[in-house]
């Protein structure tokens, strides 16, 4: 198994930046492929984006395309979301997710999640 754990999640204006991180530990990292998804008051938790073991297949939700950018560290077993022109649309629960196979767009993909990092939005 592994666990992660998401950090850098806060309170940001309209038009700014955020980077979430999001450790591993318990299993060898680079056997993963990596998602973020997000969860808003009210919505069912949706995908934002996915890499793969090594780095060089991405995927991103529509809604995001152009704004967020995912990485992984795989030497430091971590993977990031880079968040510009945040918007307030994009206020919710940020997860990390941990899967055994190919990077994909739905939950039932991932093995493991993280306990969730908030993220808010202003207007």
């Amino acid at each position: 198994q592994v666990q992660l754990v998401e950090s850098g999640g806060g309170l940001v204006q309209a038009g700014g930046s955020l980077r979430l991180s999001c450790a591993a530990s318990g299993s060898t990292f680079s056997d993963y492929a990596m998602g973020w998804f997000r969860q808003a008051p009210g919505k069912e938790r949706e995908f934002v984006t996915a890499v793969s073991w090594s780095g060089g297949t991405t995927y991103y939700a529509d809604s995001v395309k152009g704004r967020f950018t995912i990485s992984r560290a795989n030497a430091k077993n971590t993977v990031y979301l880079q968040m510009n022109s945040l918007k307030p649309e994009d206020t919710a629960v940020y997860y990390c997710a941990a899967s055994h196979g190919i990077p994909q767009m739905v939950r039932r993909a991932y093995n493991y999640w993280g306990q969730g990092t908030q993220v808010t939005v202003s207007s």
